[in-house]
């Protein structure tokens, strides 16, 4: 110690590298690891980590529909055909009359999309239909291969039409890339939707505690329960606050703010638009202090193989890509045979599922 510094010095203790002064208590000196990881800015597609590729959130208010399902407004102004502007109350996606998706292919990945509020219109090469919504979940695997439509088909005439949708692309293990496609329903009976102390929760797939959803296609890498595949859509009431249970070492899962006010996890704020990833062996207290919340936890383990993606086709190397090209250009993986790529069902069509093998399957009766 150099002369003129104080003697009281000596009486200093050093405690996680924090002076404190002989007698003073230390509280909460080592700081407390904290369950998010990242905190990200999210675009329109939010960034999913292994095992899945893709997820999107559609929420559009659409007026009342006309004579042929489609908005009773003037499309003047959008560009039809690739009508994504957030900035719009709704899109019309790559619709021209419905807004949806016409006729598109997908090889080597599943679609889950969820819809909450709405009606999607589901047309297949392989000769399947449906119309679902309101709660229902669709799983789709495209497998080998396959061309659908997904149409929003706005029925409401006297009223508006209100679409809230998610869509989730989770991959498939190269061994079951090729499988055969089809695709199964979860209806709204079906699933699990959970009331909790801070607020609800519906698992689309996975267990929350001891609650299980209906299990997933036999060729899903979420089939098998030890890889902890969860999608659980969370709304945290204001003022209230959710513990995620945990998960085993090794699970990817992320969090994505969808709509409602900010979150506080774990001291950290999940703003509008941003997504966390988090460690899944720690508690994470989701809590709403400024209004209700709702975030999509994604989680699974992870596929840990090469991915080769070109736009609708997810394989795992370039070969394959070039390959699944050329298989569609000879076979339209098997052919439309309905009467347009955005055909839609009649206005009165109620729920039901017309499925690849020719049953027919319907919402379970209250």
């Amino acid at each position: 110690m150099g002369v003129g510094e104080s003697e009281d010095k000596k009486e200093m203790m050093h405690f996680n590298n924090t002076t404190l002064e002989k007698g003073e208590t230390k509280v909460n000196t080592i700081p407390k690891r904290s369950s998010v990881l990242s905190n990200t800015l999210m675009c329109f597609m939010r960034q999913p980590s292994d095992s899945f590729l893709f997820c999107v959130h559609h929420l559009d208010i659409y007026a009342a529909g006309n004579e042929k399902m489609g908005p009773d407004q003037p499309l003047v102004g959008r560009e039809i055909g690739s009508d994504f502007d957030e900035n719009n109350d709704w899109k019309m996606y790559h619709g021209a009359t419905v807004p949806g998706f016409p006729a598109h292919p997908h090889r080597g990945f599943e679609t889950v999309t969820v819809v909450l509020d709405g009606l999607v219109d589901h047309f297949d090469s392989g000769g399947a239909t449906g119309r679902y919504g309101f709660g229902d979940v669709q799983w789709m695997t495209a497998g080998s291969g396959l061309m659908h439509s997904e149409m929003f088909p706005l029925t409401n005439i006297d009223k508006d039409n209100r679409l809230d949708l998610f869509q989730i692309w989770l991959n498939l293990p190269s061994k079951d890339k090729m499988t055969a496609p089809g695709y199964e329903m979860i209806w709204a009976e079906q699933v699990p939707n959970i009331e909790l102390d801070g607020g609800h929760v519906r698992i689309i797939t996975g267990r929350w505690n001891e609650h299980i959803a209906p299990a997933s296609p036999s060729a899903s890498w979420a089939h098998q329960e030890s890889h902890e595949v969860g999608i659980y859509i969370l709304t945290v009431k204001d003022g209230g606050s959710v513990n995620l249970p945990t998960a085993s070492a090794g699970i990817n899962r992320m969090m994505y703010h969808i709509n409602g006010a900010a979150a506080t996890v774990e001291g950290h704020t999940l703003e509008k638009k941003y997504g966390m990833h988090l460690d899944s062996t720690m508690v994470t207290t989701v809590e709403a202090p400024n209004g209700e919340v709702r975030v999509l936890i994604l989680q699974g383990q992870p596929i840990d193989e090469p991915v080769a993606q070109h736009g609708p086709f997810v394989m795992n190397t370039r070969q394959e890509i070039i390959q699944a090209f050329t298989d569609y250009q000879s076979t339209q993986f098997g052919g439309w045979p309905w009467s347009a790529s955005d055909v839609v069902h009649p206005r009165n069509q109620e729920r039901f599922a017309l499925l690849s093998n020719g049953e027919t399957v319907h919402p379970p009766l209250d």
